[in-house]
C-alpha cells in the first residue's frame, strides 16, 4: 500500500544541510496497525506528514498503491489525499466557526457525497461517539477530550484506506484515551489501514508493528 524508497527531508541553509529524515526506506500493507516512536524530534511528524501527502520528501521515492506520488502533480495528490486519508492531529484542527454536526460533515462536502447520504452518515457518526446532544455546539464549548472524539470522528467518516493519527491521546486523560484506541482497534479490524505517532508504549501495545525513529533515521522496525 505504502513504499517509500531512500526518503531524505532536509532544510539548506547558507553553509549546511540538515537532515530531518534520512534514508527511510519503509513498506507497509494493507491492514497494518503501525506505530511509529521516538524521542522529540525524530522526525516522526515530518514522516506522517510525507505519507499522509501534507509535505513532500526533499528526494526520494513514495509509492501510494503503486501510484508515484513524489511525480504528482498537486491536484493529483489532494485528490488522494481526499479520497483515502484521515488525519488526526494532536491540535484536533477543528473550525471554530462551524458546530460539531458540520464539522464531522466537512470531509463529505468535499467529496461529493448527496444531501440525505450526508445526513445519515453524519447521524451514526454522532451515535458512535455519543455526541448527539452535542451536534450544535461549537468547538469551544467541548472539553479537549469532546474535541478530539469530534477529530476522529471527522477523520473517519468518509472511510479513508488510510488513518494517520499524530499523537491521538496526547491532551486526553487516560479513560478518554483508551476509547480512542479501542475505537482504532476496531477500525484496524473492519480493514483500515492506521498508523499512528505516539510517545506511549500503551498506545503502542494496540498495534501490530512498532518503528522507531532516532535522529531521522529508522533506528528499529518490530512486528507482532
Amino acid at each position: 500500500m505504502i513504499k517509500l524508497v531512500n526518503v531524505d527531508k532536509y532544510v539548506d541553509s547558507r553553509f549546511q544541510r540538515t537532515f530531518i529524515l534520512k534514508s527511510i526506506d519503509l513498506e507497509i500493507n494493507q491492514g497494518e496497525f503501525v506505530t511509529i516512536m521516538g524521542p522529540s524530534g525524530a522526525g516522526k511528524s515530518s514522516l506522517m506528514n510525507i505519507i499522509g501527502m501534507l509535505d513532500e520528501p526533499s528526494q526520494g521515492e513514495y509509492y501510494f498503491y503503486d501510484e508515484p506520488v513524489h511525480k504528482m502533480k498537486e491536484r493529483k495528490k489532494s485528490e488522494m489525499h481526499k479520497n483515502h486519508i484521515g488525519f488526526i492531529f494532536q491540535a484536533y484542527h477543528l473550525i471554530d466557526e462551524l458546530t460539531v454536526y458540520e464539522n464531522i460533515e466537512t470531509p463529505l462536502l468535499y467529496k461529493g457525497v448527496k444531501g440525505s447520504q450526508r445526513k445519515s452518515m453524519v447521524a451514526e457518526m454522532l451515535d458512535r461517539f455519543q455526541m448527539v446532544a452535542k451536534k450544535d455546539l461549537f468547538p469551544e464549548q467541548l472539553s479537549g477530550g469532546q474535541q478530539q472524539l469530534v477529530g476522529v470522528a471527522r477523520a473517519i467518516i468518509g472511510q479513508p484506506k488510510l488513518l494517520l493519527a499524530d499523537e491521538p491521546t496526547g491532551n486526553l486523560h487516560s479513560e478518554q484515551g483508551e476509547e480512542i484506541m479501542d475505537i482504532f482497534k476496531k477500525l484496524n479490524e473492519e480493514g483500515m489501514t492506521i498508523i499512528q505517532v505516539t510517545h506511549s508504549e500503551k498506545n503502542a501495545e494496540y498495534g501490530t508493528r512498532t518503528i522507531r525513529l532516532i535522529d531521522g533515521a529508522i533506528d528499529s522496525d518490530t512486528k507482532k
